[in-house]
């Protein structure tokens, strides 16, 4: 049974104008960089609930409605997830009542995609600068339309934009290398599947304080990291151990923003092919992806050296911008690195919640 109006993508041909949709809401606006067809596919084989709102036929918005149990133990009490949430300005009313009646008196939170700690989120300022992989870009009505129907702002954050300095900004005494026995480990495209355990364990650790984090499991990030090894740039994949123990680590890619868009979304065998053969062109802005340090060893300066390795990295490969995924406000110390940087926000990032009781 679908909630209120809001019908489910039972058909291929739902599925292909679940996808449509933002082809023509952001129709010549490369701005929006959607998310990966694939990865939609692959949701739904696994279950996710997809959901449009037709009007006279079409497609007007679009959302998944699903939950998560690990992330009802985090918030304490059973909600609502949505994502992938997509809308005419027009159709807001009548999708956010679709949200609310799935939700049967549940409260909401979203949008996230599938989880906070994974994608989604709404912008709330920077309207005029892109959007980028992993980051979410909307119109201004969108937030908007959100606090017009209820919902209030959750886990506000920013996305930032940072200029590759020309020379070292970050300092770090190599004397405690060896003191220390710390060592910096790159990315290896031979290794990837190795590497991800060591990356997961750490991320796990470091984010477990944040209110919005669920870990991540083998198979999520098997998910998020698809296709990581063609598209890796070896330094700027980067974690140290010490005493041989992984303790930091930091990811970028390059930014392949403005290609994703370009094709939509659709990275079909034949646009793999051309992204391969054109991602020379895509080595010179980067998105930091995930950074973070395990907490028994935080605040000793080893997120300090891994960014200088970074910077040499980016330098060395020819980058000039630098962009992150958000980082929360509450959460200075992240921020502080992009502003040595002569780094400044670039999007204002936040979830939206509403109790229905």
């Amino acid at each position: 049974m679908s909630p209120g109006s809001l019908s489910r993508v039972e058909t291929r041909r739902d599925l292909r104008d679940f996808l449509a949709l933002t082809d023509r809401l952001y129709a010549g606006d490369e701005r929006f960089v959607p998310p990966l067809h694939a990865t939609v596919r692959a949701w739904r084989r696994r279950g996710v609930p997809l959901y449009v709102l037709r009007r006279g036929g079409r497609v007007v918005a679009r959302t998944t409605l699903h939950t998560d149990a690990a992330l009802d133990a985090r918030l304490g009490r059973a909600t609502q997830l949505f994502g992938l949430t997509e809308f005419a300005e027009e159709a807001a009313e009548e999708l956010f009542d679709g949200i609310a009646a799935a939700g049967g008196g549940r409260p909401l939170f979203g949008p996230v995609s599938l989880l906070p700690n994974q994608a989604g989120g709404v912008i709330t300022s920077g309207f005029a600068e892109r959007g980028f992989i992993d980051s979410a870009w909307n119109p201004p009505y969108y937030p908007a339309a959100y606090e017009a129907h209820g919902f209030t702002r959750r886990f506000e954050s920013d996305t930032w934009i940072c200029p590759v300095p020309d020379k070292p900004v970050f300092a770090f005494d190599d004397a405690r290398l060896r003191a220390e026995e710390l060592r910096v480990h790159r990315g290896d495209r031979r290794r990837v599947k190795e590497q991800l355990p060591i990356l997961r364990e750490m991320l796990n650790a470091s984010f477990a304080s944040l209110g919005y984090y669920t870990p991540i499991s083998a198979e999520q990030l098997a998910e998020q990291t698809d296709g990581l090894a063609y598209l890796l740039d070896e330094a700027l994949l980067l974690y140290l151990t010490k005493a041989g123990r992984p303790i930091a680590f930091v990811l970028c890619l390059p930014d392949i923003s403005a290609f994703v868009a370009r094709i939509r979304g659709n990275l079909h065998p034949l646009n793999q092919l051309r992204l391969l053969a054109t991602r020379s062109r895509f080595r010179r802005e980067a998105v930091l992806i995930v950074k973070g340090t395990v907490p028994d060893e935080q605040g000793r300066g080893y997120m300090r050296l891994l960014s200088r390795e970074l910077h040499d990295g980016l330098r060395r490969g020819g980058y000039h911008t630098l962009r992150s995924t958000y980082v929360e406000r509450t959460n200075p110390g992240s921020a502080a690195q992009y502003t040595a940087m002569g780094g400044r926000p670039l999007h204002g990032y936040t979830f939206y919640a509403k109790d229905l009781v």
